[in-house]
């Protein structure tokens, strides 16, 4: 066998869809811990700074914040465990692998991995989707901020008298940043506007966009997971069902 049929045999035997997988898997990941730890972070300051005043109001988001901050740090090296495996698998249960080295073996207990992988995926994806939408609520706040300070600059330019944008507000209590017995807890007109114009805002906005769009990478990778496990499974039956094993 020559050098060039080795090499196509051996390009032939990855797992490409599991492959495709485990970089998306990495990259949303490496998005949603690294800028998501740091767009929390960012958060705490914004809402020390500009909508508290006393320690005691923002305590509670304080505490919240450290804390999930420690589980991205799990979530993080969970996914990376998890993504070697799923990777492991694939290559297992190739067929172009099992052509490669010889008969194709199929035991009892490779089926049963395989269906525990398809299960435990089917579990994360359904969990993640609930991420996915939970990672979308502070670009939701944030976006709103930005037009409600876009709407001030705007009645700012054509109205002359300052009275006329006082009113506008962005209420973080409404978004459980704070308890409802904050005070201020909420920031109103050229204040806001102010803030609107921070290099911290922008960084936050940037980062929780980010994180979204990680968490959305990495739910794709976990449907691309259990696309690859749940065809991988369905050829080892075929084939243990027709006496190949």
């Amino acid at each position: 066998m020559g050098c060039y049929d080795c090499c196509v045999r051996c390009i032939g035997a990855v797992p490409y869809p599991s492959l495709v997988a485990t970089l998306l898997c990495y990259a949303g990941m490496a998005l949603f811990c690294g800028c998501g730890h740091e767009a929390l972070s960012q958060t705490e300051v914004l809402v020390e700074t500009y909508f508290a005043r006393n320690v005691q109001d923002y305590v509670a988001m304080a505490s919240f914040i450290k804390y999930f901050q420690y589980v991205i740090y799990g979530l993080a090296s969970f996914f990376f465990l998890y993504g070697i495996l799923l990777l492991a698998e694939g290559f297992y249960t190739t067929s172009a692998v099992k052509q490669t080295f010889g008969e194709f073996r199929s035991t009892q207990c490779g089926r049963c991995l395989s269906l525990t992988f398809i299960i435990v995926t089917y579990i994360l994806a359904f969990i993640w989707l609930a991420v996915f939408a939970f990672s979308a609520i502070p670009v939701f706040f944030l976006f709103n901020m930005e037009q409600t300070c876009h709407n001030i600059n705007i009645l700012a330019e054509t109205t002359p008298s300052i009275n006329q944008h006082g009113w506008i507000c962005m209420d973080a209590r409404q978004f459980g940043l704070l308890p409802w017995n904050a005070m201020p807890g909420k920031s109103c007109g050229m204040t806001l506007a102010s803030i609107c114009k921070t290099s911290e805002f922008y960084v936050t906005y940037d980062l929780y966009i980010a994180a979204f769009a990680g968490a959305g990478i990495t739910l794709l990778a976990l449907f691309l997971y259990l696309v690859a496990t749940t065809y991988n499974y369905a050829v080892l039956r075929f084939l243990g069902r027709k006496g190949i094993r």
